[in-house]
């Protein structure tokens, strides 16, 4: 579906026939990956021929040296076709600010059903305080911890905890996450997440968030279990259920419609924008290093493909950190400065 050549023939295939991107033969060897990955023996075991047993193959398929080859080669003639393989965009502290901004600033008021034209008339109705606050945790969640969407979503109060240390000041209280699975670890061995209070960014305050869906949720739910994120009833409402969750494909129309209510144009952005977003934040706001952002991600402890993390702090379907003409102006108004070593740089 992917070449430009039949498999059948060897001939090219003509015009008429459609040809699928490279991003979706990814997503075919990561679907062939996750069925084989399955078995704990043969998943990370690349595909070869038995030992002992003629004619028989054992492994991973998607890990052989014919489908790597293959795949390396198909980008080269993708991006040679002027086909651009790009990712998500970025979500950056700006755009998270106006969606802050915008939930607070929505009335909270009980919505009852809605007719088809009063929707069509009132699109910014499509959700009220309670939604766009469950929303609000969720993509902080996935971009200061940096995970992937499918992963926030399997989030249970179980997974929780609100820690204090008995001093009563709000730099010492913090939220403890410790996430069930996660892909780069099926197998256990995942490290929790402490997340402590930004009081200087409260847009980006996780443990606000957290407090404030806490107290949302205990008015719905009459015991707070399950999953956090739940299945959106109404335009103001969540499921009682406590697994009934939100699935990938709401919180997608969800996060659109989100982007749409401030005027951000939604097409660039996917359900990998916080994850990438995250990454750029603790690099260019919060000054980590790699190493820390890796250890925190959980990325690449041995640090085999150091191209990864390049790949989420540059890409050219980012939004622009600054004009051309400003780069080398003396003149240009300094960033905000940092938090652990006080610098106004213009690089912040």
């Amino acid at each position: 579906r992917c070449d430009e050549n039949d498999i059948w023939t060897g001939r090219a295939k003509a015009p008429s026939i459609p040809r699928a991107t490279y991003g979706t033969a990814q997503k075919m060897r990561a679907a062939v990956s996750h069925k084989f990955g399955r078995d704990h023996k043969l998943g990370t075991q690349p595909w070869s021929e038995h030992p002992t047993i003629t004619g028989k193959f054992i492994g991973n398929p998607s890990l052989s040296v014919t489908v790597s080859q293959y795949m390396v080669s198909l980008r080269r003639r993708k991006v040679r076709a002027g086909e651009a393989v790009t990712s998500a965009r970025a979500m950056d502290e700006a755009t998270m600010k106006h969606l802050w901004d915008f939930a607070w600033a929505t009335p909270c008021k009980e919505y009852g059903p809605m007719s088809r034209k009063r929707k069509a008339e009132n699109p910014a109705e499509w959700a009220g305080f309670v939604i766009r606050t469950m929303l609000l945790l969720l993509y902080l969640v996935s971009m200061i911890c940096l995970l992937r969407y499918d992963e926030a979503l399997r989030i249970t109060w179980a997974d929780i905890t609100f820690q204090d240390t008995a001093t009563f000041r709000p730099a010492d209280f913090r939220v403890k996450l410790e996430l069930p699975f996660r892909k780069t670890h099926q197998y256990g061995g995942i490290a929790p997440f402490y997340i402590y209070p930004d009081e200087e960014r409260p847009w980006m305050c996780l443990v606000r968030m957290f407090a404030v869906w806490w107290v949302l949720a205990r008015e719905r739910c009459e015991h707070l279990d399950g999953f956090i994120f739940r299945k959106k009833i109404g335009t103001n409402s969540i499921s009682v259920n406590p697994t009934d969750g939100m699935t990938s494909d709401a919180f997608l129309e969800c996060f659109r419609n989100n982007l749409l209510d401030i005027g951000v144009d939604p097409r660039p952005y996917g359900t990998h924008s916080f994850r990438r977003g995250g990454c750029q934040f603790l690099y260019k706001v919060c000054r980590w290093d790699f190493r820390d952002i890796c250890d925190w991600g959980g990325w690449a402890e041995n640090f085999d493909n150091p191209g990864t993390i390049f790949k989420y702090l540059l890409s050219w379907n980012d939004n622009p950190r600054e004009q051309r003409e400003h780069y080398m102006n003396p003149n240009r108004p300094r960033k905000d400065p940092c938090h652990a070593c006080g610098r106004t740089c213009h690089c912040a």
